[in-house]
């Protein structure tokens, strides 16, 4: 018997901005909420589930000691059920379900959480590092690379001068990002996707808070560089500091029959790249040949991209290698106006991808995103029931 592995229900907060409506939230509570969304979307017995795998980047203080499992018990789900949590940087959750669809295949799981959460509000980025503890880098790194450390900025600045990107097309996809976000809200495009999030003051909070309307690329072009005195990247053409959360439950097609469940889509197929860790950045674009190959699929048979937009440079580089359909590229903005909350972006990129693919009938999708160190997760979607 084939085994494959298939999401039946997937599930994010609205992102929040920093020091926004979610900052004032635990991690873990964060976390549960859309475990508990699950749940109740998809009528799953929590005590099925064999395995909980969460992104997380910051694991310190309020996100350190699994808190995959933390967000399990307080939850409520039956203490029985298992958790782990995945650093591969801002591709933690998408590696999550990388191992979950693996687990599936290989038939160490019959029904298995993926998702992740970042509160980058009260962990701030780099809290990872721990001060006085040493630097993650050693002499030999130095001497290969020539550098003291890896910076990403530095690494979208790198991209911008290799793929000749001027300031004002960053600044321009930039604004585009915005303006289609911004159109996917008043359209109700998030609605279904999105769990809302219950605040301590007795309000409710469900609509992403990092668009901002009405953003010109003549407005952008303001800001100062905040790299280089000279560079092409600043806060505006970058992925915003976000909170938030996502969850996607993934199970076989046969389990899925026998608890009646109707699934969206097959993991097709899951790949890794690494580039270079300088720049950083670039390894979508070997990560999306990977997967093409692997799938047998060419970059015209897919629907809808989804590229993480850590910076400006990212996705408009990707776009250039691959000959990809830039109508078809993030087509309902990206971390530049929705946010990127670090360790759920890959399940929220997910979240949104197959409801877009559910809502317009597209049969794959393919989303990939680049990860500190210069690496990548690509995963190609299909839809199913269509």
């Amino acid at each position: 018997m084939t085994r494959d592995a298939v999401i039946v229900a997937a599930v994010r907060t609205p992102i929040g901005r920093r020091n926004g409506s979610l900052a004032g939230s635990h991690g873990i509570d964060v976390s549960a909420h859309v475990l508990c969304e699950l749940e109740r979307r998809s009528g799953v017995d929590p005590s099925l589930v064999d395995d909980v795998i969460w992104g997380c980047v910051q694991q310190v203080g309020e996100q350190a000691v699994n808190i995959g499992r933390n967000a399990v018990l307080s939850a409520g789900w039956p203490q029985t059920v298992p958790a782990t949590t995945v650093d591969r940087q801002c591709g933690s959750s998408q590696q999550s379900v990388h191992f979950a669809a693996a687990g599936l295949v290989a038939g160490h799981y019959d029904v298995v959480v993926a998702g992740g959460v970042e509160m980058m509000s009260r962990i701030p980025l780099g809290s990872a590092r721990g001060a006085g503890l040493g630097q993650p880098i050693t002499d030999a790194i130095r001497a290969r690379y020539g550098v003291d450390g890896f910076n990403q900025g530095l690494g979208a600045e790198m991209m911008a001068e290799k793929w000749g990107l001027s300031r004002t097309e960053l600044d321009e996809f930039a604004a585009r990002s915005h303006e289609k976000a911004a159109a996917a809200i008043d359209a109700g495009t998030f609605k279904a996707e999105i769990a809302p999030y219950p605040l301590p003051d007795g309000s409710v909070f469900d609509t992403d808070e990092g668009i901002r309307r009405g953003t010109t690329a003549e407005r952008l072009a303001g800001l100062k560089p905040a790299f280089r005195p000279d560079g092409v990247i600043h806060a505006g053409n970058a992925s915003q500091i976000s909170d938030g959360a996502a969850a996607i439950l993934l199970t076989t097609s046969d389990r899925a029959r026998e608890l009646g469940l109707a699934p969206l889509a097959r993991v097709h197929t899951a790949v890794l790249a690494a580039d270079d860790p300088v720049m950083m950045l670039s390894a979508p674009i070997p990560a999306t040949r990977k997967a093409l190959s692997r799938s047998g699929l060419r970059i015209g048979d897919v629907g809808v991209f989804e590229v993480n937009e850590a910076f400006a440079p990212v996705p408009l580089a990707w776009l250039a290698e691959t000959g990809a359909d830039p109508a078809a590229l993030n087509p309902n903005g990206g971390a530049i106006a929705l946010g990127h909350p670090l360790g759920a972006s890959g399940a929220r990129i997910m979240t949104t991808l197959v409801h877009h693919m559910r809502d317009n009938g597209i049969r794959y999708g393919l989303q990939t995103m680049c990860e500190g160190g210069g690496l990548a997760n690509a995963t190609i979607l299909e839809l199913l029931g269509a």
